[in-house]
């Protein structure tokens, strides 16, 4: 087909949505899908301008009761479900493009920058009807404005479709005085939008990807509150992180064991007037960075005296500061942060990601194509090409998580026998991801499965030796989730008197002078589950073992957590369903 060989044209794009429009998505998807695959044979240049095309065409054509279903099964699978979500959807008939207009339709599709940020960036975890319908609404509102800033409508679009869960951004504030609900989509896009062409915002967001500017976006202050944050909050890109310090910090509400907040009003100006402890100091330092047009983030921790919250944001460098205020009282772990756009937690490698920024590159965007066509081969059934495109994908560039996924998928239908072939693909991939502990671990594991399934039982345990000693020293939080799984596998599978054994086994072993989150993850659950099966003098002996191995200062949040669960103990509050085993 000659005319894959150049760029869609508009008059062609025009009239794809025109046959959409009289006959459905469906009857052009097959010919785009031919054009895409034809122009990627033939390596033509023009293989992403004719894939997005045809992705469109899937994804306007899927039936809305269809992408709902698959979209509720893919947050079930996640379990990033929660109480702010809707119970139940209604029946809708027809596609996905029922309700958008022929105007979106062309500005959609006529952006290949647009398509190529929209489909990197869509999760199974985005519902896909809400994020066209915020599309539609902000484009409604002012088109000229969506043209200008399309990553700031696709980042609204992709964290908006979801309401916020209760405990975001963090769940030391009742509802009623921080009430956990978006502003109006389009409201925020005008809001952002003008602020921006007035240089109202420290970062230029017609600048910012879509995957940075969901950092900005995903606001629960009112516009009232972030007018006052830019006028009263004066660190700038240089020293933002000073805007944490700007909270004086309330000793006194440690000492009280008053980890809420105690006041009838939840607002900057009263944060400020008021101090606060750890969490109210990140709250304040992230919302005032987003009323300036700041990427940033909320952590949580967990340090050697009690949980703590630090923020980080995107300086004047394009660099990620993800350590304001993490070092404040003490050194902490690994810290944990929402992602707005899945609400799940953003894990190890992600945030790696994120702070590198590896994924605008060329070479990056060119192995994601390759992904995307491997996959494409896959579903339908042409191993070699689906094989060949995954290999091209990883080659491009090994960062490319779903590049080696969907190899290790071609490669397993190609040839399900070949073990030898897949411990080949997973050491590759150990080695891609040595940067990346959670990834590393993630293919190890599936490497000593592997390693298993093929009677190599001595050297899948070399490797879950060399696994195990690696980050023993330097990351405290891969132990700490270690030592958990180690507990609970015996909470499910060992007699009563091995389940004691094992215990105080790994205490010894990993909990000498560790703190609050191997108290929340070892400790806890174990003595939640002893006091559960009525084992309470058992129970006892581990709080009192955990106090004299774990580090406990006198006075501290782990101390009176401890000497809170053991009264729980004691007075016979634990039943059967508070365990976890």
């Amino acid at each position: 087909m000659e005319e894959t060989s150049r760029v869609p044209t508009p008059v062609r794009v025009a009239a794809l949505v025109d046959q959409a429009a009289a006959q459905g998505w469906g009857s052009v998807m097959p010919g785009l899908r031919a054009a895409a695959q034809q122009a990627y044979e033939a390596n033509t240049g023009y293989a992403p301008a004719w894939y997005y095309l045809y992705r469109w065409s899937r994804l306007l054509g899927t039936p809305y009761q269809k992408a709902i279903q698959e979209w509720i099964q893919a947050v079930e699978k996640a379990h990033v479900a929660h109480p702010n979500m809707a119970e139940s959807y209604d029946y809708r008939p027809g596609s996905l493009s029922a309700g958008l207009t022929r105007e979106l339709q062309l500005a959609l599709l006529g952006n290949a920058a647009l398509s190529e940020e929209f489909f990197q960036l869509l999760s199974p975890l985005d519902n896909p009807a809400e994020v066209l319908a915020i599309l539609q609404r902000i484009h409604r509102q002012d088109a000229g404005l969506f043209n200008a800033y399309p990553s700031l409508a696709l980042a609204i679009a992709v964290v908006y479709d979801v309401p916020p869960p209760p405990i975001w951004p963090h769940g030391q504030v009742k509802a009623s005085l921080l009430p956990r609900k978006f502003p109006a989509p389009e409201q925020v896009f005008l809001y952002l939008a003008k602020l921006d062409r007035t240089n109202g915002t420290l970062h230029r967001l017609g600048r910012l990807p879509a995957d940075e500017l969901k950092f900005v976006v995903d606001i629960v202050a009112p516009f009232s509150e972030l007018d006052w944050a830019r006028k009263n909050v004066p660190p700038g890109l240089a020293d933002f992180g000073k805007a944490y310090d700007m909270i004086k910090y309330r000793k006194d509400r440690i000492t009280a064991n008053q980890y809420s907040w105690p006041g009838p009003t939840y607002t900057l100006s009263v944060i400020q007037q008021q101090g606060g402890i750890c969490v109210d100091q990140a709250y304040f330092a992230s919302t005032a960075g987003k009323a300036k047009g700041v990427p940033t983030i909320m952590f949580r921790g967990a340090g050697l005296d009690g949980r703590h919250a630090w923020f980080g944001y995107l300086d004047a460098s394009q660099r990620w500061q993800l350590d304001c205020g993490r070092y404040a009282e003490q050194k902490f772990v690994v810290g944990l942060a929402f992602d707005p756009q899945t609400w799940a937690n953003i894990n190890d490698h992600e945030l790696l990601f994120i702070t590198e920024r590896f994924r605008n590159l060329p070479t990056y965007k060119l192995s994601v194509m390759h992904a995307e066509f491997a996959a494409d081969y896959l579903r339908e059934g042409k191993l070699e090409a689906a094989t060949k495109a995954a290999r091209e994908s990883v080659n491009r560039d090994r960062r490319n998580l779903e590049g080696w996924n969907v190899l290790l998928a071609a490669q397993s239908a190609q040839s399900p026998q070949d073990l030898r072939g897949r411990e080949s693909i997973l050491r590759e991939a150990v080695l891609a991801f040595q940067k990346y502990p959670d990834l590393e671990i993630g293919f190890s594991r599936e490497l000593i499965e592997t390693l298993r399934r093929r009677g190599e039982k001595s050297l899948a345990a070399f490797e879950e030796q060399r696994l195990g000693k690696k980050y023993q020293a330097n990351r405290e939080d891969l132990s700490i989730t270690q030592a958990a799984a180690t507990v609970q596998r015996s909470m499910t599978q060992d007699d009563m008197a091995t389940r004691i054994k094992v215990f105080n086994r790994v205490l010894d072993t990993s909990g000498r002078g560790a703190a609050i989150d191997f108290y929340d993850k070892v400790v806890l659950p174990f003595v939640l589950h002893l006091a559960a099966e009525g084992q309470v003098p058992a129970a006892l002996q581990a709080l009192e073992r955990a106090k004299n191995t774990l580090r406990v200062e006198p006075g501290s949040q782990l101390a009176g957590e401890l000497a809170g669960m053991a009264k729980k103990v004691k007075s016979g509050e634990i039943v059967k369903k508070d365990a976890q085993p």
